[in-house]
């Protein structure tokens, strides 16, 4: 769009009038608050208490040398490394073989593949270890092959872990593997290069900054999981289970949060050690790039196509496991079909009503959320007053990134059940769960509104500014319609992960907001694994068909706003 108007070189300071200024400036400190109030003070609470005693005295580091000289404590930490570091190792090579196929071959119906692969982002990370359960457990159809070990413990852990997290590498991987400069490979092939060292030499330092980000992901989700080592980790004590069962076992407040804090630490190394991986990065295309081609090699691709039905093929195999045992009678006896087992009136006090609040809090979180974080990024990215305020909102909204759910749940029950605290009276609440999914999962959604932001030529501003339009008009009857996609974007992430999250509101429910996931943790504590399995099936199914529906809605939206802009260009 261009209005052949001049401005002046300082105009980034002049598009917007003094009461605008000031008025943005009110809207960003309200945001800094609202950042402050549910993500800074809850993680303060939380490194507050592990410094006191129960009784609320200073005691300095003296829990966590309890902790650390403690072995039935400090073994939590150790058996956690152990599984994380297996678990790692094991996905992120698959996960890049995977990402290969998709990006690198000639493979045909990657996009089915993908999907596959994509299966277990939409469910709770429980029913990972309720199909192994099934599959291995002491009644499992294959638990032969285990050659007499017991899946209750870390061979189970590893095995839902690796199902869990597999997705999640594989999505950082395929991003990293889909650009490449062609004449690289071209230059290889016309100096006879072989194939491994096209490999170790182009393709492998390529892609080094998603094997090191998805390497770090992986880890940190493993060692900060709470479902899958609480489903099948048996008596195999990690981090997360210990601090579950130091606050709601023990009451030993103090302690968990030294766990806590203990938690923080991989989540905040992996954050550094991206950023510093990113100041090193250097981009893959230029200019003068072209775009890599796969070559049509069918043994390639014959190769790579069963090794994806084989890898996709037990990541559907196993979550079909878990559905076909929600329907059966009683397994392994009865194998009959039945629906009695989506009665959950039978094994829960509240029967559906889990699922009902499930459904009203992620819609909550996805509806909030979305225009929080739009509206916030739109503030920080798009105006330019009080620059030490927006400084500050955007620390404060990157700060949930390196912050695991269980350790902002923790620092929620420190900080909002607190006597001193006016806002106790919503621990328990359906309202503090939203509150503390949307602040969960805040940094990726704000870091996709900048990003559609950034795309936006500050031109419109500028138009606006020159016109006395202001800057909330042009939000409205530009910046929405044209990132309209984006927004949509945020508002199914949030709710597909509102709806299957465990670790952040497991210690926040109350008798009346208890929500699907903590249901289904209820369900398998009480051998009603079946009932489980339906629940987690009803959640999981849920949020594949909101993101169908997203599909089919960002379509048409994409088609209006193309419409739109030859409107506007013409």
């Amino acid at each position: 769009m261009s209005t052949g108007l001049v401005f002046p070189a300082s105009g980034a300071a002049s598009r917007m009038t003094i009461n605008e200024r000031q008025i943005a400036g009110l809207f960003i400190a309200a945001l800094c608050l609202v950042l402050v109030l549910i993500i800074a003070l809850p993680l303060w609470s939380l490194l507050s208490k592990s410094f006191e005693s129960a009784d609320g005295t200073f005691v300095g580091l003296n829990n966590y040398l309890t902790y650390f000289t403690t072995p039935t404590l400090f073994v939590s930490l150790q058996n956690s490394l152990i599984v994380a570091a297996i678990s790692t190792a094991i996905v992120i090579p698959l996960a890049f073989a995977y990402a290969y196929a998709l990006t690198r071959t000639c493979m045909p119906a990657k996009g089915l593949f993908y999907a596959f692969a994509l299966l277990p982002i939409f469910a709770p990370s429980l029913l990972a270890a309720i199909s192994l359960v099934y599959i291995f457990g002491n009644q499992g159809f294959l638990g032969f092959l285990l050659l007499g070990n017991s899946v209750y413990g870390p061979i189970g852990i590893v095995m839902g872990e690796v199902l869990s997290t597999f997705p999640h590498a594989l999505l950082i991987l395929v991003t990293a593997l889909s650009l490449a400069d062609g004449r690289l490979y071209e230059a290889a092939a016309a100096l006879g290069t072989s194939k491994a060292r096209v490999f170790w030499t182009i393709t492998l330092p390529g892609a080094r900054f998603g094997v090191i980000n998805a390497t770090f992901v992986v880890f940190t989700l493993v060692i900060t999981d709470f479902g899958v080592p609480k489903v099948i980790g048996g008596q195999y004590e990690v981090l997360a289970t210990d601090a579950y069962k130091q606050v709601v076992g023990q009451q030993n407040f103090s302690m968990g949060a030294v766990v806590g804090m203990i938690l923080l630490v991989p989540a905040v190394i992996a954050f550094i050690v991206d950023k510093i991986a990113k100041r090193h990065q250097v981009a893959l295309l230029s200019a003068r790039a072209v775009p890599f081609e796969p070559p049509a090699n069918r043994r390639v691709a014959l190769t790579y196509l069963l090794f994806c039905l084989v890898a996709g093929g037990i990541i559907v195999g196993t979550y079909g496991v878990a559905v076909w045992a929600s329907l059966i009678q009683y397994w392994p006896y009865n194998l009959s079909l039945t629906l009695n087992n989506y009665d959950f009136a039978n094994v829960e006090p509240g029967g559906w009503q889990p699922y009902f609040n499930s459904l009203t809090m992620a819609a909550l979180v996805s509806i909030i959320g979305s225009a929080v974080v739009f509206c916030g990024a739109y503030l920080i990215e798009k105006t330019n007053a009080f620059p030490r305020g927006r400084a500050i909102a955007q620390l404060l909204a990157m700060l949930p990134m390196a912050v695991p759910g269980l350790v902002l749940g923790l620092g929620y029950v420190f900080f909002f059940n607190a006597s001193w605290n006016p806002l106790s009276f919503l621990y328990g609440t359906l309202a503090l769960l939203v509150i503390n999914t949307l602040a969960h999962f805040y940094t990726v959604s704000h870091l996709t509104a900048l990003t559609a932001l950034k795309q936006i030529d500050g031109e419109f501003e500028a138009v606006s500014a020159s016109l006395k339009v202001p800057f909330w008009r042009t939000f409205g009857a530009v910046t929405v319609p044209i990132c309209a996609p984006t927004i949509l974007d945020i508002a199914v992430y949030m709710f597909v992960n509102a709806l299957t999250t465990v670790s952040a509101v497991i210690f926040l429910y109350g008798t009346e907001s208890k929500l699907a996931s903590i249901a289904i943790v209820h369900m398998d504590e009480a051998g009603a694994s079946a009932s489980a399995a339906a629940m987690a099936t009803v959640i999981m199914t849920t949020a594949i068909g909101v993101k169908l529906t997203h599909l089919v809605l960002a379509h048409t939206i994409f088609d209006r706003l193309q419409r739109w802009r030859c409107r506007t260009a013409t």
